[in-house]
């Protein structure tokens, strides 16, 4: 399989922590990508411009993060990632939504204000993402337990750590403690210690 494959994706690294956790990190071949480039070849394995894109042995091209993941979660013989029935598949598809949604946010947040110029940033929409981010981070301080890890626990730790990268800033450890606390110990899982990014 080959991953389509940006350093600084915080979708990316959803996968490969996802590959890590699944033991498939070894079957994947990374292609250096970046989605910026204007002379990029990444439409012509996904149309939407973006990372990850995974192609697959069978000549399959797949994305986005969640439908990466959920392909990779049924290649091995382990604890599902994505629970396949019941109540534990929504809570954990409700999770990766929230993860998910954190991570939009947070890109969209910053694309407005690292990539348009100063004086035509509009301050309302950067609040606006930031309110979403707020509101989805106290959501998951009500609700988001240790319990064995979903793709809900990689998705938002995930957030997470992108939210710590780009908007340290950001004091949200104390406006959700216990999600904090979840964080410092899901953030030491060695698929999260070896996918980290630190710029």
């Amino acid at each position: 399989m080959k991953l389509r494959y940006s350093p600084t994706s915080p979708y990316v690294r959803k996968v490969m922590v996802v590959a890590i956790e699944t033991g498939l990190e070894d079957q994947i071949e990374i292609v250096p990508t970046d989605p910026w480039d204007s002379d990029t070849d990444l439409p012509a394995d996904n149309p939407l411009g973006k990372v990850p894109a995974l192609l697959t042995d069978d000549g399959l091209t797949l994305f986005d993060s969640p439908v990466i993941c959920e392909f990779l979660d049924t290649l091995h013989d382990g604890q599902p990632l994505f629970p396949p029935v019941g109540e534990a598949r929504w809570k954990a598809l409700r999770w990766q939504a929230l993860g998910d949604g954190i991570l939009d946010a947070c890109v969209m947040r910053r694309v407005e204000q690292k990539f348009r110029k100063k004086h035509l940033q509009s301050l309302e929409w950067i609040a606006r993402q930031q309110r979403t981010i707020e509101r989805s981070l106290e959501e998951l301080n009500r609700g988001l337990s240790q319990n064995s890890v979903t793709i809900g626990h990689v998705s938002v730790g995930c957030a997470l750590g992108y939210l710590d990268l780009r908007f340290p800033e950001d004091e949200w450890r104390a406006l959700c403690p216990s999600l904090a606390i979840w964080y410092e110990i899901f953030s030491q899982r060695s698929s999260m210690l070896a996918t980290r990014m630190d710029s």
